[in-house]
C-alpha cells in the first residue's frame, strides 16, 4: 500500500510516546520509529526496544547497521513485534553513526548494502525499504544515485525514501546536514521517472500542504520531519487537505485523549516529561501557545498525584480563531 504522507524517523523524537501522541491527531499517515541499531536489538532488551502500542499502527521500524546477519535478525524480530515495514537507514550523517559503519556512509558500499537488504528480505514477509540521500561529499552526480538505487532494486526492494540533500560526512554536524546542503527536488523527480514501477518518497524541507500536493503530482509520497515535530497539529491540516478527513480532534481533545495514556504509563514507571515533551509545539501559532510551553516547562516533573494539573491547564489555554500555520 502506498502511504501518501509519512512522518520521518527522528532520533530522540519519534519514540513510542511521540507516535502515540501523533496518532491521536492523524489516522492516515505512516509513522516511523527512531533508528534502532541492529546490534542493540541483538544484544539488548528486545521488548523495551521494540514494543509499541497497537494504536500507533501503521508504524514502520527503522534499523541501522551493516551486518547482514544482525539486520536480518532485526527484520525478523520487527515482524514478530507487529511492525508494518522494515526500513534501513542509509542517510544518517553523524560521526558516531559513521564510526559504527551505518547510515549515509554505506552509500559508498552498494554491494554490502545489497547483501544486507537481501538477507533482510529473506528473513521477513514485511516490505523492506530504504531511506537515503541523493549523494555524499563530492559524489552527487545523478548517475551514481541511479546506479545505487538500481543495485538495491535488484534485491527486491521497491520503496525508496529519498532525502533530497546530499550528506557531507565528517565535515558537517547532523544539524548542518539538515540545512546547509541545498535541496534538489528535481533529482528525486527524475528518479521517479526512471523507476516508474517503484515507490519513490520525497523528504526534506517540506512545511505546507500546498508543497505536499505539488510533490504528489511527481512522486508517490511525501515524508515530513521537523515541521511535524515542532508543530504537531500540522498533521490535522494534512488529514483535512490531503486525506479529506474532517473528523480530526481539536488540540484540547488531543490532550484529553492523551491523559488516560499518561496515567497508565506513569503507573508503569514512565516519567511524565518523557511523554509531555513531545506536546510542546501542539499550540504553535495559537493564542496561549507561550502559556502552554511555560506551564509544561514548570511542571514536566510532576508525579502521578499531580496529573490533574494537565486537566486543569486545558481550561486556561485559549485558542485563537486564526487557522493553524506551520510558521
Amino acid at each position: 500500500m502506498i502511504r501518501k504522507v509519512s512522518v520521518a524517523p527522528m532520533m530522540d523524537c519519534t519514540d513510542r510516546h511521540e507516535r502515540y501522541f501523533l496518532r491521536l491527531i492523524s489516522k492516515n499517515t505512516l509513522l516511523y520509529t527512531e533508528m534502532i541499531v541492529s546490534e542493540a536489538i541483538d544484544r539488548g532488551d528486545k521488548k523495551k526496544l521494540l514494543s509499541f502500542n497497537i494504536n500507533e499502527k501503521p508504524v514502520a521500524l527503522q534499523v541501522g547497521g551493516s551486518s547482514p546477519k544482525l539486520l536480518a535478525n532485526a527484520a525478523k524480530l520487527g515482524e514478530e513485534f507487529g511492525y508494518d515495514e522494515i526500513n534501513l537507514n542509509l542517510g544518517c550523517p553523524s560521526k558516531k553513526v559513521q564510526k559504527n559503519k551505518f547510515g549515509a556512509c554505506l552509500m559508498k558500499e552498494p554491494d554490502l548494502v545489497a547483501e544486507c537488504l537481501s538477507e533482510m528480505q529473506n528473513s521477513t514477509n514485511l516490505p523492506v525499504t530504504i531511506k537515503t540521500r541523493i549523494g555524499y561529499d563530492d559524489i552527487e552526480d545523478y548517475e551514481n544515485l541511479y546506479n545505487f538505487i538500481t543495485k538495491l532494486k535488484n534485491t527486491g526492494v521497491s520503496k525508496f525514501i529519498i532525502h533530497a540533500r546530499k550528506a557531507v560526512l565528517g565535515k558537517f554536524t547532523p544539524k548542518q546536514n539538515l540545512n546547509i546542503p541545498p535541496l534538489k527536488y528535481d533529482v528525486v523527480y527524475k528518479l521517479k521517472k526512471d523507476f516508474k514501477n517503484d515507490q519513490v518518497i520525497i523528504n526534506g524541507g517540506i512545511t505546507s500542504t500546498d508543497q505536499i500536493q505539488e510533490h504528489l503530482t511527481k512522486v508517490d509520497g511525501v515524508m515530513i520531519g521537523r515541521a511535524v515535530y515542532h508543530s504537531p497539529y500540522f498533521l490535522a491540516e494534512i488529514e483535512k487537505n490531503i486525506f479529506n478527513n474532517n473528523n480530526v480532534l481539536t488540540r484540547q481533545e488531543v490532550i484529553e485523549s492523551l491523559i488516560p495514556y499518561i496515567k497508565k504509563e506513569i503507573s508503569n514507571g514512565t516519567q511524565l516529561n518523557q511523554i509531555m515533551r513531545h506536546t510542546l509545539g501542539l499550540f504553535h501559532g495559537q493564542t496561549g501557545s507561550s502559556f502552554w510551553k511555560r506551564y509544561l516547562s514548570e511542571n514536566l516533573c510532576v508525579r502521578d498525584a499531580d496529573i490533574k494539573k494537565i486537566d486543569h491547564i486545558m481550561d486556561k489555554v485559549k485558542l485563537a480563531p486564526q487557522a493553524h500555520s506551520v510558521g
